[in-house]
């Protein structure tokens, strides 16, 4: 990751409750409440992420071709996250699996305002 991140949201409340238990399985924990609006979580590494209000007050929308990459350390780890996101109410982009001529494994889904996201892992 680029060091962090942020999706828009236009429900803050079922977001936070999304990405908290979902991020819980990643292994990230809250760095802090947005003054704003939304919530950030740091990984282990220290990159960050956020569901945030869109700064400029207009509704959020979902990006088309965006996409952001959760890096994690096991196959296993990608399966829970992705199988996390679809019982919270996210949905399938995206089985996990191998990919990439087996040099890679990845699993996709969009959350709740249907940003998309990616748990991968290489090697």
């Amino acid at each position: 990751m680029a060091g962090y991140a942020t999706v828009g949201t236009n429900n803050v409340e079922k977001a936070v409750a999304f990405y908290d238990e979902l991020m819980a399985v990643a292994g990230w924990g809250k760095a802090f409440d947005h003054p704003r609006g939304g919530r950030i979580w740091r990984s282990p590494g220290g990159d960050m992420f956020g569901v945030l209000k869109p700064y400029d007050e207009k509704a959020a929308t979902v990006g088309n071709g965006s996409m952001i990459g959760l890096g994690l350390d096991s196959q296993a780890h990608i399966d829970a996250l992705h199988a996390k996101a679809l019982a919270l109410g996210g949905a399938d982009e995206g089985a996990p699996g191998v990919r990439g001529g087996g040099a890679a494994y990845f699993a996709y889904f969009r959350d709740l305002d249907g940003n998309k996201l990616c748990a991968y892992k290489f090697g």
